[in-house]
């Protein structure tokens, strides 16, 4: 069976205008898992009980994004698949504006169910290596399209940045029919045994002519951002809000059941008869595969959903954990030992810096030999590994070392 969700608009390219069709190539039938529906139900029931507050998901949410633009201009020109820094920082822009309900932008609704996600996204402005960034990275390829069925991880082997630390978005040319595709947070929950997936494609992956709002090369009419919105959402755990099958259910009680799909390209009114009732389908959820200047709602369960799912999926806490590498620090050297006793296969610990500089992380043992020795050069904020098997069992003494001062440690590694 397939351990991933794809997801998305199905669509037909014509001339600058894309014509949506009805065929999705999306399976969730792991989301559909009765056991992974029960775990997310109870912890559903703890956010409406006083065990939200003592929730290990920040009320606010803020997560660090690396834009991988994979693209096939040989000269580096800014021009067709090489887009723009500025139509990356508008779809950032849209993102912030729906996932927050933002007043005074597309993304706001006056819906009783409508709701602001509590979740805000930023360009990452640390690389994988631990120097500053713009958060936007630029691949040459000579490949002019790639397809999200099957060469994911040949996209995610040009350009990757930790799963655990970023959500990677690759900008590509996808082939075939497909504007977006994303990775569902599938595998590894705390209290569920599932098969996870590969974290060097664990992002989402988009056509460069449906990235950004309204500039470079957005094209009409999914040039508002949407896409990227859409599938965000199956990253952080939604599903499409017909259930991916007739009348079927996205487990959220405040999106009214509805019949398919709706594949327009035009606001209108669309209806579904489903279990003998009728009812309007709730076409401006972001969730839906409507036209993008439609879509303008997350409600209040799927935002719960979200919740659940940042609780119990360990790849997405990892990430929320590691927000404060990229955080201003107020102090010029903090050192963060995540476990202590030692009791896996590594000591990890958090380096947290407020400017650039050079610092050594070392481990003695009791006697004072040094057993695990690394220098970073003019580096920012990192996690740090160091193999349990370099350090032995025992009384250790972890030290940091740079110009701005000192600090020890005393750990313990079973």
């Amino acid at each position: 069976m397939k351990r991933l969700i794809l997801s998305l608009f199905s669509l037909f390219l014509a001339g600058n205008i894309r014509a949506q069709i009805t065929r999705c190539a999306a399976d969730s039938k792991l989301a559909h898992n009765a056991d992974l529906q029960e775990l997310i139900h109870r912890k559903i029931e703890e956010f409406k009980s006083e065990k939200f507050r003592r929730s290990a998901v920040p009320d606010l949410i803020r997560i660090p994004v690396v834009v991988h633009i994979i693209h096939n201009n040989a000269s580096g020109s800014i021009s067709g698949s090489n887009i723009s820094d500025e139509q990356v920082r508008s779809q950032i822009e849209v993102l912030n504006e729906d996932y927050r309900r933002m007043p005074g932008t597309p993304g706001y609704n006056v819906n009783p169910v409508g709701a602001d996600m509590q979740i805000e996204f930023f360009l990452a402005n640390i690389d994988a290596e631990g120097h500053p960034t713009t958060g936007i990275n630029r691949v040459y390829s000579s490949r002019r399209s790639f397809s999200v069925l099957s060469e994911t991880k040949t996209i995610s082997d040009l350009s990757y940045w930790d799963s655990n630390k970023y959500l990677n978005i690759w900008v590509v040319t996808i082939g075939g029919s497909y504007l977006g595709y994303a990775e569902f947070p599938i595998g590894d929950f705390d209290g569920l045994e599932t098969t996870d997936i590969d974290e060097r494609i664990d992002g989402v992956f988009i056509d460069y002519r449906a990235f950004g709002r309204k500039t470079g090369s957005a094209e009409s009419p999914y040039a508002y951002g949407r896409t990227t919105t859409h599938e965000v959402g199956h990253w952080l755990g939604l599903i499409h809000t017909w259930g991916d099958t007739r009348c079927g259910t996205d487990y959220c009680d405040d999106t009214p059941p509805a019949e398919g799909s709706n594949n327009t390209v035009v606001c209108m009114p669309v209806f579904s008869t489903c279990r003998g009732v009728t009812t309007r389908n709730m076409i401006e959820n972001y969730m839906d595969y409507t036209v993008d200047s439609c879509m303008n709602i997350f409600t209040q369960d799927q935002k719960n959903r979200v919740r659940a799912i940042l609780e119990i999926s360990k790849r997405r806490q990892n990430l929320l954990a590691n927000v404060d590498l990229f955080e201003p620090v107020s102090e010029p050297l903090v050192l963060k030992v995540l476990g202590n006793p030692v009791e896996g296969s590594s000591l990890d610990c958090k380096v947290l810096v407020n400017s650039a500089q050079d610092y050594k992380i070392e481990v003695f043992d009791d006697l004072g030999r040094i057993l695990f020795s690394e220098e970073y050069r003019n580096s920012l904020s990192r996690v740090v590994h160091i193999p349990k098997s370099r350090i032995g069992s025992g009384m250790r003494h972890l030290r940091l070392t740079a110009k701005s001062g000192r600090i020890n440690h005393r750990i313990v590694s079973l």
